[in-house]
C-alpha cells in the first residue's frame, strides 16, 4: 500500500464570479477542491466538516468577497425533536417503502427528476440537464455514495435522494420528488426519513448543505431542531425562528 504522504497534494481553485442563485443582485464565487486524487478521497470527511459540499468529483464552499450569507448546517440525530407536524408527514407517506440502491442512474429516476425540475425549478440551470448530465451527477463520485428510492406498493417511484456517507453522518447531496403531491410533503419526508436512517446507523449528523438567512428557498432547513451551523467558533447550535 502506498504511503498517503506520497499522494498528490490537494488542488484548490476559485471559480469565476456568477449570479448568486439565492440572493438577487449578488455575485457568487466558490473555492473548489478536486476529490479525484487519493488524497482528495481521504480528505473528503474533513472538508465536509469544514463546510464543503460535494458535486461529482469536486468539493466546494462559497468564497464570495463581500458576502458570507451561506452558512453550512447539519441536524443532530441523537436528540432530534420530533413534532406533531413531523409525525403527520411520516403518516402521510407510510405507504412508501425506502430502498437503498447503488448510485447508478436510471431512466425512471431521470423522468422523475425532469418532472421535479419543470414543476419546481423551471427557471433554474438544472432544468436544462439531459440524461448524461443527470448520470454524471449521480454516478461520478469518488467517495461512498448511494440513492434512497421511495416507492409505493405498485412500485411507482415517488421520490429519491442522493446521499454521501461520511464518518460522522449522512449528507443529502440532492433530492427530487413528484411535484404534484403537495399533501405528502415529500421533501420534508425525505429529510425526516434520513434522520431515522442516520440515527439507526449510530451516526450523529445529517448534513443539509447551506442555509441562507432571508432566502425562502432555504428557510425549511431551520424548521428542524436541533440544527447546528458552522461559525468561526466551530459548529454551534442555531436558534431558528422559522415555524
Amino acid at each position: 500500500m502506498l504511503d498517503a504522504t506520497l499522494a498528490p497534494p490537494l488542488t484548490f481553485f476559485h471559480t469565476l464570479p456568477m449570479p448568486c442563485p439565492y440572493l438577487p443582485g449578488l455575485q457568487e464565487r466558490r473555492l473548489v477542491c478536486d476529490l479525484s486524487t487519493r488524497r482528495g478521497r481521504h480528505a473528503h470527511d474533513q472538508l465536509a466538516k469544514a463546510g464543503f459540499r460535494r458535486t461529482q468529483h469536486l468539493a466546494y464552499r462559497p468564497a464570495c468577497a463581500s458576502c458570507s450569507a451561506c452558512v453550512p448546517v447539519r441536524l443532530r440525530t441523537a436528540d432530534f425533536r420530533w413534532t406533531r407536524g413531523h409525525r403527520r408527514v411520516l403518516k402521510a407517506n407510510a405507504d412508501l417503502t425506502c430502498e437503498v440502491v447503488p448510485n447508478e442512474a436510471t431512466r425512471e429516476q431521470f423522468e422523475l427528476f425532469e418532472r421535479y425540475q419543470v414543476g419546481r425549478h423551471g427557471d433554474g440551470e438544472m432544468a436544462l440537464m439531459d440524461y448524461p448530465d443527470y448520470a454524471a451527477m449521480v454516478e461520478r463520485s469518488p467517495i461512498e455514495t448511494a440513492l434512497l428510492e421511495y416507492r409505493d406498493a405498485r412500485d411507482n417511484l415517488w421520490a429519491a435522494v442522493l446521499i454521501d456517507r461520511q464518518d460522522d453522518g449522512l449528507s443529502a447531496v440532492y433530492s427530487f420528488f413528484e411535484p404534484g403531491a403537495d399533501k405528502r410533503a415529500l421533501g420534508r419526508f425525505m429529510i425526516l426519513d434520513l434522520v431515522r436512517h442516520t440515527a439507526a446507523q449510530g451516526l450523529p449528523y445529517v448534513y443539509l448543505g447551506y442555509w441562507v438567512s432571508g432566502s425562502r428557498k432555504m428557510a425549511y432547513k431551520t424548521s428542524y431542531q436541533p440544527v447546528e451551523s458552522l461559525s468561526g467558533d466551530g459548529w454551534v447550535e442555531l436558534i431558528a425562528t422559522t415555524p
